[in-house]
């Protein structure tokens, strides 16, 4: 009895030997079908179609943003000036770019290590949908008419909101309503906020680079200062409108003086205190330099 209890245990065990043999054979077809040559070779000629076989984002700090320094940015920029003749701050979206393209890197990578044949599917979709995208942002560029237009509207402000902010009646006297609701004042008043609201704003718009980004943002800084303490010195609008006048010629005149003093001293940016620091940061947002910023 013992003999055949021992012989139908090492059955048993026999087949339970070979269940496992045969449920890891078919684990093993499985993930080889997932991993086949063809999957893998897929992915890897995305990655080396856009040259980042050897540049990847910082994946460790999503949140942080990059600017154009960023290895991961400069290898955006050679493939877009390798394929349309443009840098990527010719773009209309160079952020949107770069989270595309930063986005596709991480599908990617998903795709060369997941083994789940439905995610695979998924990733591939989603990474079609993204390409699409990102093939037209690639050809949205910032056209030169277009940064002519926004130096047009700053003419534009700048000789509205003199007139607005001197002698307001002869824009609006022939309305009723510009008597009748006592205007006048809130009119000039809003004459020299169009330096800070319409001037800076649409001269920045344009992307400039070197000194004169310097000067639009020390201007863009400046300017909303001298609107709120002006008033306490002076009740003249015309006198606080010449006021940011001098603001901002003068903030063309300090970048100019001091961009080959920027440019030779490596160090400046590293002694700038880090609330100076943060302030430039944010001001990029709108002068094209910071890239992907996550939402």
């Amino acid at each position: 009895m013992k003999t055949e209890s021992s012989l139908s245990s090492s059955s048993s065990s026999s087949s339970d030997s070979d269940n496992n043999r045969s449920s890891s054979a078919d684990t093993h077809t499985h993930t080889h079908a997932i991993f086949s040559e063809s999957v893998q070779n897929e992915a890897r000629e995305v990655l080396e179609k856009v040259g980042w076989a050897g540049v990847a984002p910082d994946l460790d700090s999503p949140e942080q943003p990059m600017t154009s320094d960023d290895p991961f940015v400069k290898s955006i920029d050679a493939g877009i000036r390798k394929d349309f003749g443009v840098g990527l701050d010719d773009l209309l979206n160079p952020a949107k770019v770069v989270n595309l393209e930063r986005e596709l890197y991480q599908l990617r990578q998903e795709l060369e290590t997941t083994d789940d044949e439905s995610i695979i599917e998924s990733v591939k979709k989603l990474i079609e949908k993204k390409e699409n995208k990102l093939s037209i942002e690639r050809r949205s560029v910032f056209r030169d008419w277009l940064k002519n237009v926004f130096v047009g509207q700053a003419v534009i402000s700048f000789g509205v909101s003199y007139v607005m902010a001197t002698n307001p009646s002869s824009l609006f006297g022939g309305f009723d309503w510009f008597y009748s609701n006592s205007m006048d004042i809130s009119i000039q008043v809003l004459g020299y906020w169009f330096w800070w609201l319409f001037i800076v704003p649409s001269l920045r718009s344009r992307r400039p680079s070197g000194f004169e980004k310097k000067a639009l943002d020390i201007a863009f800084l400046g300017t909303p200062l001298v609107s709120i303490l002006a008033p306490f010195v002076t009740k003249d609008t015309g006198l606080i409108w010449i006021a940011n006048f001098i603001v901002v010629t003068g903030s063309y005149g300090f970048s100019y003086l001091t961009d080959d003093l920027d440019d030779g001293d490596d160090d400046n940016e590293l002694n700038r205190p880090a609330w100076l620091k943060f302030i430039y940061k944010s001001l990029d947002f709108g002068s094209g330099r910071e890239r992907g910023v996550r939402k």
